[in-house]
């Protein structure tokens, strides 16, 4: 059998044949059948104003609500199932930590003091921490995918991509749905969602979300449900609307997960454990360290617009949000603290963004001001039980950002559109650090008073501002009324920053922390409807210039513990393509067929090491993480009458070639591929008000890893642990809607 990568362009021809074109996932739905002209009227605001999907000259993927809903999604990870070129995995170790990749480019180390290269975004709010980010299925109206930089609108921590996340706005009439999902391990969800009018001018309404699921496995050494889930979320939120030109919405969010921690399954055995055996599933652990776990997150927002004339808008956008997680993670997977951390984090932001759109007969354009405050805390012990050591590791970073930034389009011809965007950013950080020894297990600040201290490895505060000018240049040409070409070249910039691991004591450099990372995308690509409307079509190439990007490399040492240093790679060349179909087909079946491929080669690779003077190029030896070359989904969705309702079939497939964790290569982690098949089936009555669904995931049950750890060595327990998708699952679906 061919490996994985040469399997994918096979597989993709072949769907291609299939289904007649390659893919469009975004604009999939799985349960109404396609009807004409329903893709070119998808309205997005990937550009900060309401745009046909057609005219954006962006590589964008639009899944909507209803959509996800019909496929029984649990969170927004299954994004990952049916857009290209996107990775969207919950994190090694938690249930509700995000890790995001686009187009090879993102951040997987969710330590305080490190940012996403993916910004999320709900609401058009920033979520500057990943912690709780795993949002649920609640109240979305649509998710955006926008691939590539998006640093003229968006700019903080875009560079690789942004997803938007927008929920249903009230409306004028009262509303109220009620969902219960229940299936495999247990699972029992019940998901509230209403809004009631008040007056003319004024409505309210929220959603509630309780998700509960045993485990996919089990702690041999505690008996405590392993991969389990325990999340309530609620939402809340006022509109008023007192004339046609004005719109306050006031919302509120909070999210509870309590669900056991993750702390992976052991690839390899350990000379220390002589009864250790090979777990009875991927999903087991024998970790001792305990089972407490709670990820808390929050937040309020009020958006204001006022229409002063047909040609302006003034919008306003202010929000805070806070979160703090208390987690465990057994590295070792054993029952004795070989290798240990409790830990916790916790984080405040306050943001505020004000635009001015603008729309005249030929020009359309955005400028605004974007400020953010917000500091990330946290701590962790290290716990060495063979050498009856640990190591206290805290601090915090504090952020002030700052931005200002336009974007013009103007209609030179009723065929062409010119394009152009500049933002200025400005990021100050002070970041403390502190590292110490501890002799006995645990430090005094995760319960152990008795704990002797030792050794202080790193103990500094400093502090350091970037700036950069991120512009972004578009041409689009209309080869017809229904037919999009388009040209782009844009960059990204991410702010430096401050390892919160940083060991001063072998890296004595990182208290001078490190330095921002910037990308330059060119992207041209195509958009359009062919055939009489059954058959929409999107095409995207892209090639990416990344320079100094943030690589956080930790490296077990002679002396006990991990040194942690942050290096700015050289340069990363990376390209690829996407295409993205969809297509109405004969007697009621619609398909889709999303495709991507992205190919990274670094150019220059300088990393400095247990602080040696010398830099060394090790470009040879590193290679994109979280980013397989081919990404590739298919779906089918025959609708036919069936007792005074509508029956919809939906199979679905996604392809995801071989992939490492990490930039070195890792044969013990490193992922060989895999394919997934869902299917999914769905009755609505012809009044729209009952639901009934059926939805198996990962039909084959396909075992893949995610994330891991790699800590090899005696000291360390040998500690090389993976962490897994989840296996095979049933899930049924009652709605009722008024």
């Amino acid at each position: 059998m061919p490996a994985p990568g040469r399997r994918a362009p096979l597989l993709a021809s072949t769907l291609l044949a299939t289904l007649l074109a390659a893919p469009a996932n975004a604009q999939q739905p799985p349960a109404p059948a396609i009807a004409e002209g329903e893709v070119s009227d998808i309205v997005v605001t990937a550009r900060r104003r309401e745009e046909s999907l057609v005219d954006v000259p962006i590589s964008l993927s639009v899944v909507t609500g209803a959509t996800l809903e019909a496929q029984g999604a649990p969170d927004i990870t299954s994004l990952q199932r049916q857009t290209p070129n996107l990775t969207l995995e919950v994190a090694r170790g938690a249930n509700s930590t995000l890790i995001g990749f686009i187009r090879g480019v993102g951040q997987q180390d969710p330590l305080w003091g490190f940012e996403p290269g993916v910004g999320l975004y709900v609401d058009d709010v920033y979520l500057a921490r990943p912690q709780g980010a795993v949002l649920d299925i609640l109240d979305v109206s649509r998710v955006e995918v926008l691939r590539g930089p998006q640093g003229t609108l968006y700019g903080r921590n875009t560079i690789g991509g942004a997803i938007k996340y927008v929920t249903n706005r009230l409306g004028r009439d009262p509303s109220l749905m009620v969902r219960g999902q229940f299936g495999s391990f247990g699972q029992a969800d019940a998901i509230v969602r209403a809004s009631v009018p008040l007056g003319e001018t004024l409505a309210v309404g929220g959603a509630v979300g309780w998700y509960n699921r045993n485990g996919f496995g089990e702690n041999l050494t505690t008996g405590a449900e392993h991969y389990d889930k325990d999340v309530l979320a609620l939402r809340a939120s006022a509109e008023w609307t007192p004339s046609d030109r004005v719109f306050l919405r006031l919302a509120g969010d909070r999210m509870v997960d309590t669900s056991n921690p993750r702390h992976g399954h052991r690839e390899v055995g350990f000379a220390g454990l002589p009864a250790f055996a090979p777990l009875p599933s991927r999903y087991d652990t024998r970790a001792g360290i305990g089972d407490d776990n709670r990820v808390t997150t929050w937040g309020v927002s009020a958006t204001a617009e006022f229409t002063a004339s047909d040609a302006l808008t003034l919008k306003s956008i202010t929000a805070y949000r806070g979160g703090r997680t208390d987690t465990l993670i057994d590295f070792d997977n054993t029952p004795g603290p070989v290798l240990d951390v409790p830990a916790f984090y916790e984080d405040w932001q306050f943001t505020e963004e004000v635009q001015a759109l603008v729309s005249l007969d030929r020009i359309q354009a955005v400028a605004g001001v974007f400020y953010l405050r917000g500091n990330a805390a946290g701590a962790f012990d290290t716990v060495l039980g063979g050498a009856n050591l640990t190591i206290l590791t805290s601090g915090d970073v504090d952020t002030r950002s700052i931005a200002v930034f336009g974007d013009v389009s103007v209609d030179v011809t009723d065929r062409l559109t010119l394009s152009g965007g500049l933002r200025w950013t400005q990021d100050r950080k002070e970041g403390t650090v502190f590292r110490q020894n501890f002799a006995g297990i645990r430090s005094p600040v995760f319960g152990n008073p008795a704990a002797i201290p030792g050794l202080i490895r790193t103990d500094y505060t400093n502090d350091r501002t970037d700036d950069r000018l991120t512009p972004r240049v578009s041409a689009t040409f209309a080869l017809t009324p229904e037919v999009n070409l388009y040209a782009s070249w844009g960059r990204g910039f991410k702010s430096g920053g401050f390892d919160m691991r940083g060991d001063a004591l072998f890296t004595p450099t990182t208290v001078n922390g490190y330095e921002p990372e910037t990308i330059g995308t060119v992207e041209a690509g195509m958009k359009g409807s062919f055939l009489d409307g059954t058959l929409f079509l999107a095409l995207a190439g892209f090639r990416s210039n990344y320079r100094d990007q943030q690589v956080t490399i930790q490296v077990p040492n002679a002396l006990g513990g991990i040194a942690s240093f942050v290096d700015n790679a050289g340069q990363l060349v990376i390209w690829g393509l996407e295409a993205e179909a969809t297509a109405r087909l004969p007697m009621g079946v619609s398909a889709n067929l999303g495709i991507g491929y992205t190919h990274g080669d670094y150019r220059e690779f300088l990393t400095f090491i247990f602080g040696g003077t010398a830099p060394v190029d090790v470009s040879d030896e590193r290679f994109l993480q979280n980013t397989p070359a081919w990404t590739i989904n298919a779906g089918l969705t025959w609708e036919t009458a069936l007792a005074g309702g509508t029956l919809a079939l939906n199979p679905m497939i996604a392809f995801r070639d071989s992939y490492q964790l990490f930039e070195v290569r890792t044969p013990l982690l490193d992922e060989d591929g895999y394919v997934l098949v869902d299917v999914n089936i769905n009755w609505t009555s012809a009044s729209d008000r009952l639901r009934l669904g059926f939805h198996a995931r990962n039909l084959t049950d396909s075992r893949y890893r995610i994330g891991g750890y790699n800590f090899p060595g005696a000291l360390f327990g040998d500690s090389v642990i993976g962490f897994y998708g989840p296996p095979r699952t049933f899930t049924g679906t009652v709605e009722w809607r008024y």
